[in-house]
């Protein structure tokens, strides 16, 4: 078989479109990034709150039409925090200590081998963060909130910049492809991603977008609002109860995540999927951009809670984190080669195994109900005044469910019959008894 043959049969071309084709990938890669600001002119003082006030909304969007709408979104200053931060990112995965894990078989027949260091990248940010404030105060902090639509229009930049360049690159020889990113139409092509595992050496670019720059800066983003509340409110000890549980909830399931890196090895995102603009905005914009908006509203609708309220939403992150992580640690153990808690499964005709049993017995995406749940309990401090802090639990609710449509696809084409049979045993799809 000749090399030009080799890579042909490595590299099918794609035959189905996801996401309605190359008009919906073209409808996502610009409504996107429109989405985002969105959210930013439909609840900040700047438009008079959340939702915003007409007057303010149309004097504000008056000023940035004077301004020029390129000029009123760059901020050269955000652009380059944001690049210096990103670039600590890589500096810090190079140089901190890390083990090496091997990822799935790919269709090459090899494994790519991938550095575990999220979390102490994620503890350092952390110390940086807090010896800024300890040293200089809280106001010291406030940078974020303070120049937020610089720092969207850097991140967008920066999906963009690396989505292209992800793009070009996989026409290079030898590039493993992802097997939904290969149809030859370039809108599409460039949304869903066409190269499976874009590295530089060593260095896998989707695998760190996937759970650093995002992740991290997103609670970076998180305290510096809660510095800003500090620093209107007269200092971190009036910083409202609500606004700290944000910032906990939040804290919690970044440093969660990173300290369970090697779990992200066995997900859709790496396994399948390419490194295109959907996966460089959802890690780098879209993450840090949209899911701290409960705390980016507290900052100017400041709403203390009281103890009852507070133990409460607590109960109800700790009940979605119970389910997120136990369904999790399930899954992880059994796919390691362990079954610790006994769990059912049925043997497929391509060797792998179905849990059915446990919390996936219950529902073939429990993580996901989990994830649901801890996003409700995130919301919840900012009250009922406006619905658009629920944006982010509202949005969860669909992606989660059109990811496990998704993955439905996938594994009915990858184990066939025995894929019915699963589903016959555990019929729900997220919620048990209802859906």
């Amino acid at each position: 078989m000749t090399s030009i043959e080799r890579r042909k049969e490595l590299n099918p071309k794609t035959t189905t479109y996801e996401f309605f084709g190359p008009f919906g990938a073209l409808l996502i890669t610009i409504g996107a990034p429109l989405v985002t600001y969105a959210l930013y002119l439909t609840c900040s003082e700047e438009s008079g709150g959340c939702p915003p006030n007409g007057l303010a909304m149309r004097t504000a969007l008056q000023n940035m039409a004077q301004q020029g709408w390129w000029m009123s979104v760059w901020d050269t200053e955000a652009m380059l925090v944001y690049l210096g931060f990103y670039a600590f990112c890589v500096v810090a995965w190079a140089v901190l200590p890390g083990r090496i894990v091997e990822g799935v078989p790919l269709r090459t027949g090899g494994a790519k081998k991938y550095k575990i260091n999220g979390l102490a990248t994620f503890i350092c940010a952390l110390c940086i963060a807090i010896a800024v404030i300890a040293i200089r105060g809280p106001e010291s902090f406030t940078f974020f909130y303070d120049h937020w639509i610089g720092i969207i229009t850097a991140t967008i930049f920066m999906s963009v910049l690396q989505s292209l360049a992800c793009y070009l690159h996989s026409f290079l020889p030898s590039k493993l492809l992802a097997l939904g990113g290969n149809t030859g139409n370039p809108i599409y092509d460039f949304f869903i991603g066409r190269e499976l595992n874009p590295s530089i050496g060593s260095f896998d670019l989707k695998s760190f977008n996937e759970l650093r720059p995002g992740l991290i800066l997103w609670v970076l983003i998180d305290i510096s609002m809660a510095c800003a509340q500090a620093t209107r409110r007269g200092g971190l000890a009036k910083v409202t109860d609500s606004m700290w549980l944000v910032v906990f909830f939040q804290v919690w399931y970044v440093g969660d995540s990173l300290y369970n890196e090697s779990a992200v090895f066995t997900t859709i995102d790496i396994i399948s999927d390419g490194l295109g603009f959907m996966l460089c905005f959802g890690c780098i914009t879209w993450i840090p951009c949209t899911f701290s908006l409960q705390a980016r509203y507290l900052v100017f609708a400041p709403l203390e809670l009281g103890p009852v309220n507070t133990s409460l939403i607590l109960l109800v992150n700790v009940t979605g984190y119970h389910i997120f992580r136990s369904a999790n640690n399930e899954k992880n153990d059994f796919r390691n080669g362990g079954n610790t808690r006994n769990l059912k499964y049925i043997h497929t005709a391509q060797g792998s195994k179905l849990i059915t049993s446990g919390w996936w017995g219950r529902s073939r995406h429990p993580n996901y109900l989990g994830d649901i749940i801890m996003a409700f309990a995130w919301s919840l401090p900012t009250g009922f005044n406006t619905p658009i802090t629920y944006f982010y639990v509202t949005y969860f609710v669909i992606l989660l469910i059109h990811r496990e449509r998704r993955d439905d696809d996938k594994c009915a084409g990858k184990y066939g019959a025995d894929w019915k049979t699963y589903k016959r045993i555990v019929p729900y799809r997220i919620l048990p008894l209802v859906y």
